[in-house]
């Protein structure tokens, strides 16, 4: 009984020892100006996203913003079907010139933002494009541009099905999407997810790392604790720190109408991604001891770790988008289940590690 006992005082005492270490560190962090200043314009664009989603989409996808109109030369022997085509555009309308020359003087004095110059060659059209040069407008003008030109091909597509032999079936009408609901699910909250699981993995670097530099590693050693503690203090701060910041932010979208779905799982996503990380954050600095090594290889490899699982059926930022609108399926709810497994064997290697690093080494 009493060997028991001493053992569950053991494990006690180790567990309060990991937790010292982990609210050292957070206690580090806060006084840290540069994390803090990262958390305030996360807090920032999440708290505020109903008024900046509107500027963002308009980056994301020109074509969406309202009230903005271009006027487009059009030319060439295919100039009916091209106007054709502009016919539904609300940004883009054209007016058609007899000549390239014409268009193009009247591209010059500014009365036409872009020229279509068509043609036809062997049966098909030929469209060149022309857009003014090195300023925010030929963003614009190529991205609905891009729209119209769609919509002739698909116009040709409509018209030539009749001169085959079997009639197709009818093109679904092209309804095109949300540019903010696409914006808001496939790229704001992927990054309020995921970007506070990059800037752990990069603190666990720093304050590893800095530990060696300054030789504070060996003072915390004279607790007694051992290296693989050390590691599991500092680890379980930054894990700790990734998913609950990620969650927060979520609250925020969901406080400015932005309806999230999946909570749970979202954190759980969250947590397995956040593991993943700064167990590569913890094996770089254990095997690169120098700071700005470690930090060049723990950026480069998690850049290609994320590059490699976007290829994957079940990529981190899809399972995420998803999870969020609620269309989730079995295959989702399974990647995030393999993303958490994969976290339990990343952190049994970083600690496997630790355990075979020898400190007076580093």
């Amino acid at each position: 009984m009493s060997e028991q006992s001493a053992v569950e005082r053991l494990r006690a005492r180790l567990r309060s020892q990991r937790l010292t270490i982990a609210k050292r560190e957070l206690q580090v962090l806060s006084r840290e100006k540069t994390i803090v200043l990262a958390l305030v314009i996360q807090l920032f664009v999440a708290g505020f996203s109903g008024f900046l989603v509107v500027g963002l989409v308009s980056l994301y996808d020109p074509g969406s913003v309202e009230g903005y109109g271009i006027e487009a030369a059009v030319t060439g022997e295919a100039s009916d079907e091209m106007l054709a085509a502009m016919a539904d555009s609300d940004t883009l309308s054209g007016t058609e010139y007899n000549s390239t020359a014409a268009a193009f003087v009247a591209f010059d004095e500014g009365r036409t933002q872009a020229v279509f110059d068509t043609s036809r060659r062997d049966g098909t059209i030929e469209v060149i494009l022309t857009a003014p040069e090195g300023s925010i407008e030929t963003t614009l003008v190529v991205a609905e541009s891009q729209e119209v030109l769609r919509a002739l091909e698909r116009q040709q597509r409509t018209e030539r099905a009749a001169s085959l032999e079997v009639v197709p079936l009818d093109l679904p009408p092209d309804r095109g999407g949300n540019p903010y609901f696409d914006f808001t699910y496939t790229v704001l909250l992927p990054l309020l997810v995921f970007l506070p699981v990059f800037i752990s993995g990069s603190i666990a670097v720093d304050s590893i790392t800095e530990e060696v530099d300054r030789g504070t590693l060996e003072l915390l050693r004279v607790a007694p604790v051992s290296l693989t503690q050390i590691v599991d203090g500092k680890a379980l701060a930054m894990i700790a720190l990734a998913p609950l910041q990620a969650m927060t932010w979520l609250a925020l979208l969901s406080l400015n109408g932005v309806g999230i779905a999946n909570g749970a799982w979202l954190f759980a996503l969250a947590t397995a991604a956040s593991v993943v990380v700064v167990a590569v954050a913890v094996g770089i600095s254990l095997v690169a001891a120098d700071r700005r090594s470690a930090q060049l290889l723990f950026s480069v490899g998690v850049l290609l770790l994320f590059a490699a699982a976007s290829f994957l059926p079940g990529s981190p930022a899809n399972t995420a988008a998803l999870l969020a609108i609620d269309s989730a399926t079995r295959s989702t709810y399974a990647a995030v289940v393999g993303y958490l497994v994969v976290a339990a064997a990343a952190a049994g290697v970083a600690r496997w590690l630790a355990g075979r690093v020898d400190p007076n080494e580093l």
